[in-house]
């Protein structure tokens, strides 16, 4: 069972930082949420991992570890998940604007081979491919 959750984290994070350092916003969207898994799965499994046991209390089981299984990091993923699904909507209605604004989906707003505006910070001639 600990394979099987360090591989699905691996993977999930792998996954995550791959569609971060893509260009494009979509992508990064989706890297964070994959990432946000990640760490979600990685906190669960902090708790050990106990299948079939509750984790409040019950008066005819004995009050040990054996018994029960972490709340805490129970708790601790479903405020996570709120959190997550928050900054991924603020983060959809950045890119949204930011699309709206710039006509691209690009993260710095230039496609590929486009001329780089006059005045740019960067002094780049954009985008190396």
């Amino acid at each position: 069972m600990e394979f099987a959750m360090a591989s699905a984290i691996g993977v999930l994070v792998a996954a995550g930082v791959y569609l971060l350092l893509r260009a494009r916003t979509f992508d990064v969207i989706l890297g964070l949420t994959l990432l946000s898994y990640a760490t979600n799965l990685l906190i669960f499994a902090s708790g050990r991992l106990l299948v079939g046991k509750p984790p409040v209390l019950r008066g005819a089981v004995a009050a040990t570890t054996r018994h029960y299984a972490d709340p805490l990091p129970q708790a601790l993923v479903l405020t996570a998940i709120v959190i997550a699904f928050a900054m991924t909507a603020v983060v959809v209605v950045v890119a949204m604007r930011n699309h709206a604004d710039l006509r691209s989906d690009h993260v710095d707003g230039r496609e590929p081979g486009q001329p780089v505006p006059p005045g740019d910070a960067d002094g780049e001639q954009g985008p190396r491919a």
